[in-house]
Parts: structure tokens; C-alpha cells; sequence
């Protein structure tokens, strides 16, 4: 139930998507007779589509999720490395039988380097089928054909395929990990995701050391200097967004130990 309200919520609540349908709603307006709404709404409309899309405040807004977990320093053994799904299209993967990344293929070379960095370290995929309304391949089913073409002996690749969200990531891998008191286990995912990907791995009770990867923005006085490509400026925006409503959303329903989880002291 979750899952899928999860999914429908997140639809409707898509920047682009408000864009829109404040914009119809003014449309409509004007041709009920009601022409100051209408274009009020209209204006509106068209002005957050200008915010979003030529400022930076996807920049800013994602930036504030990218630094609240810095990378650590690396001690001198790790029992495993745990890298979330997400950076593998399934939809491809299943219509073309192409073994397609996406914009988090981070989440994979990250993993691949700290896997040759701790030869003896076992290596954790964690992510099944998200879709609702398809039938769709696991994003397991792809890393494990990736990560051997990738040169990853298959006897240190375990995979969890059952997840559909963060929350089923971290309970279903605790299921396969097993971690002993102790042990290092790195969490690899997406910087912007960290926060609530640890929340997750608090509640499930597995103690891990979040390095994050797949950065989209820059440090420094360049965060104020927004994209040319006035799409990825909105994309920002859109993924800010969805991390920000996840926090509020997982936090409220108990699958995250805090709002915005931070490092420990």
C-alpha cells in the first residue's frame, strides 16, 4: 500500500506537473469568463516555470542533501560494500534487452573501485522491480550481468532482489548481510539520497558507513551559476523536491530514525 500511494503522491506532485496544471486551471479560468484569475493563474504559472528553470535553486536545494553526509575516511578493512539500486534502467533493460545505466551509474564504478580497494570485502546490490503497472526485469538481474563484465568475481556478488523503495533496501539487506558487531559495511548511493537511505538503515538496525557518490552539484561560488541546459536546472529542482517529500514522508510513517538524519557524533 505504501509503495504504490508512494508512487501515484509523487506523480502529482512533480514540479512540471504543478507547472501544468496551475497553467490549465488558468486556462480554464479564462475560457469560464473568469479572466483576472485565469491570467493570474497563467502568470503564475509561467513564473515558477522561469524560477525553476533558469535560477539555482535546484542547485541550492540539492546541495543541501549533497553535503550532509561528507565522504569519510576509509579504515583499513571493511566486511562489505552495499550499493542501492538506482542506476539502471529497467524499462530499456526489458523492451531492448540492453543493459542500460542512467544518470546514478556512480552508484556502480563507485562501487567497482572500493571493491578492488577491499579485495576481501563482500558486495551487496540491493534493488528488485519498482514499477506499478508493468512487469518489469530487477535491477539485480542487470548488476549481476554488469558487475561480472566488470571483471567482479561472481562468488563475492550477493544480491537482493525483493526491494521496491529504500526502506525494503535496507531491511531485506540486513536479511542477506547478517553484519557482526564490529564490522564496516559501506553504504554506496547517490549523495542526494543519503540521508534518507541511512534514516533507513538506523531503523532497520544496520550500522553502516555512508559513502555517498553521484554528486550533480559543484562546490564553492559555483553553486550560484545555474546550467545552460535549462532542463537540467528543472530536473534539479524536480529530484530536490522528491528527496525533500521522501524525509517528510518516511520520517512521519517511521521508516527513518530522524527529519534529516545526519553523521553521528
Amino acid at each position: 500500500m505504501f509503495f504504490a500511494a508512494s508512487k501515484v503522491l509523487w506523480y502529482l506532485v512533480q514540479p512540471l506537473v504543478i507547472i501544468l496544471l496551475i497553467g490549465a486551471a488558468g486556462i480554464l479560468a479564462i475560457l469560464l469568463k473568469m479572466p483576472r484569475l485565469g491570467l493570474g493563474l497563467v502568470g503564475t504559472s509561467l513564473f515558477v516555470l522561469a524560477v525553476v528553470s533558469l535560477t539555482p535553486l535546484g542547485l541550492l536545494m540539492l546541495s543541501v542533501l549533497e553535503n550532509r553526509f561528507p565522504k569519510p575516511q576509509l579504515p583499513s578493512d571493511v566486511a562489505g560494500i552495499v550499493v542501492l539500486g538506482g542506476s539502471f534502467d529497467t524499462r530499456i533493460g526489458r523492451t531492448r534487452g540492453e543493459m542500460e545505466l542512467n544518470d546514478a551509474a556512480d552508484r556502480i564504478t563507485t562501487t567497482m573501485a572500493l571493491a578492488r580497494q577491499f579485495p576481501n570485502a563482500r558486495v551487496v546490490f540491493s534493488g528488485g522491480a519498482a514499477a506499478m503497472l508493468t512487469e518489469d526485469i530487477t535491477e539485480s538481474s542487470m548488476a549481476q550481468t554488469l558487475f561480472a563484465a566488470l571483471g567482479l568475481p561472481p562468488e563475492r556478488l550477493e544480491l537482493e532482489d525483493r526491494s521496491r523503495n529504500t526502506t525494503e533496501n535496507a531491511i531485506f539487506t540486513r536479511e542477506i548481510a547478517q553484519p557482526k558487531p564490529g564490522e564496516t559495511w559501506l553504504l554506496v548511493t547517490s549523495a542526494a539520497h543519503m540521508p534518507r537511505s541511512v534514516g533507513c538503515f538506523r531503523v532497520a538496525a544496520f550500522d553502516v558507513l555512508p559513502y555517498p557518490t553521484d554528486y550533480q552539484t559543484p562546490s564553492g561560488s559555483a553553486i550560484y551559476w545555474p546550467s545552460t541546459a535549462t532542463v537540467r536546472n528543472l530536473e534539479k529542482v524536480h529530484f530536490a523536491i522528491r528527496e525533500y517529500l521522501g524525509l517528510a514522508v518516511y520520517r512521519f510513517t517511521g521508516k527513518t530514525d530522524a527529519l534529516f538524519p545526519a553523521p553521528r557524533a
